[in-house]
């Protein structure tokens, strides 16, 4: 009677006992694969702005299991599978973070605000330094996001959700999220992971690849600062408002991921410093603090078990690993058109995900000779490689979804 009542009281301990045991070692497997990733977010490892409020709230959400009645189990974190209207509004009062996953995840906000801040860190100007350059550069580096959707297919994965996966390849996270909720709702909570998991290691293992792929005398080579145009702020900004336009007329499902993204470039170039604070740094930190807590408390023991996941995370890492190749092609065309005076390792920046795959081809060419300059390109491809990313979505939802 003693054990009865105590297991009563520690509700998340009689749930384990209760539950059948493949769910309760996946919920231990979950408990510590989230503290670890608190531990390596920490210490910066992996990502810490994702990677800290991810571990933590996968920890609790796989920890915090209760008896919602007597027959069922659940916690006060999140349902993602409710839609009657009473019975939102009940949940609404009673999970903690479900205002939040209603009104700005489910929809994909959150990704959109993400973008925004994104926009406002990003400088178009890297990429009118050599437009046809840098988007032949991006354009080869979504051979991750073209090439894993048949393979995709062909390993038994419905069109909608190869494409979804596929994604991954842009390396470029929130971009996932938005696709894969319009594309694959009941696998964008893997899916996403999956992104965030893969892009802390891929910037681990993009420098091997790069030294593989490319010899060390051509990732010395200099690029010509004297080259680069002074590109006004009039400029840009014409620029972002006319692509805003022209791809929200062509691919309208993605006109939400092209106004964040310019908008946020047109605010930083207009110079009004209130919006330029707000988007940088409240709604990006912000939107990536919720997006992590989100993924986390979504990141329950009935995800890790559907048997899709393996082969994600297969696919995941296959899409980025071709980007990455599809890029350093790309840097090698341009390396060869141009004269045999472009640096091909600004390829690898074509997949997306800005600053970070910029910084991996500077620090690879500075390793090679000290005096390689060759991050306002690789900015540039950087940039390209965010549109080309959201053309791709834009296209894949249009037809799959």
């Amino acid at each position: 009677m003693p054990e009865i009542e105590l297991l009563q009281i520690f509700q998340g301990i009689a749930t384990m006992v209760a539950s059948e045991p493949i769910v309760a070692i996946a919920r231990v497997v979950l408990i510590a694969l989230g503290i670890m990733f608190v531990y390596l977010g920490a210490n910066g490892t992996l990502e810490p702005l994702i990677m800290l409020p991810m571990g933590v709230g996968m920890a609790s959400v796989n920890a915090g299991v209760l008896y919602l009645s007597a027959t069922t189990t659940g916690t006060l974190f999140i349902d993602p599978t409710v839609s009657d209207p009473a019975q939102l509004l009940e949940v609404l009062q009673i999970n903690f973070l479900q205002p939040i996953y209603t009104f700005t995840f489910s929809n994909g906000l959150i990704a959109v605000l993400i973008f925004m801040g994104i926009g406002v860190l990003s400088d178009i100007g890297y990429m009118l330094i050599s437009p046809f350059r840098c988007m032949t550069i991006a354009i080869f580096a979504e051979l991750g996001t073209l090439l894993t959707f048949p393979i995709a297919v062909a390993m038994g994965l419905p069109y909608n959700e190869a494409a979804a996966i596929a994604m991954v390849g842009s390396a470029d996270a929130p971009m996932v999220l938005y696709t894969s909720l319009l594309l694959a709702k009941d696998l964008f909570v893997p899916i996403t992971i999956v992104a965030y998991l893969y892009l802390s290691l891929a910037y681990a293992g993009y420098p091997y690849l790069v030294r593989m792929m490319i010899p060390k005398e051509l990732r010395g080579i200099k690029m010509d600062q004297t080259a680069i145009p002074n590109i006004s702020k009039k400029e840009k900004i014409t620029f972002a408002i006319i692509m805003a336009t022209v791809l929200s007329l062509l691919f309208p499902v993605a006109a939400p991921l092209f106004t964040a993204f310019f908008l946020g470039i047109i605010v930083r170039e207009s110079g009004v410093t209130q919006f330029i604070e707000f988007l940088s740094g409240p709604v990006l930190y912000g939107a990536t603090f919720f997006l992590g807590l989100l993924l986390g408390a979504l990141f329950e023991a009935s995800t890790i078990l559907n048997p899709k996941v393996i082969l994600l995370l297969f696919l995941g890492i296959t899409a980025l690993l071709l980007s990455g190749i599809g890029g350093i092609m790309g840097g090698y065309v341009v390396y060869w058109t141009s004269g045999r005076k472009f640096n091909p390792v600004i390829g690898i920046a074509g997949v997306s995900c800005i600053p970070t795959t910029a910084k991996v081809a500077q620090k690879e060419a500075h390793a090679a000779n000290k005096f390689a300059m060759i991050l306002p390109w690789a900015m540039g491809a950087s940039v390209s490689g965010v549109i080309s990313s959201a053309i791709i979505a834009g296209i894949y939802v249009t037809m799959l979804r």
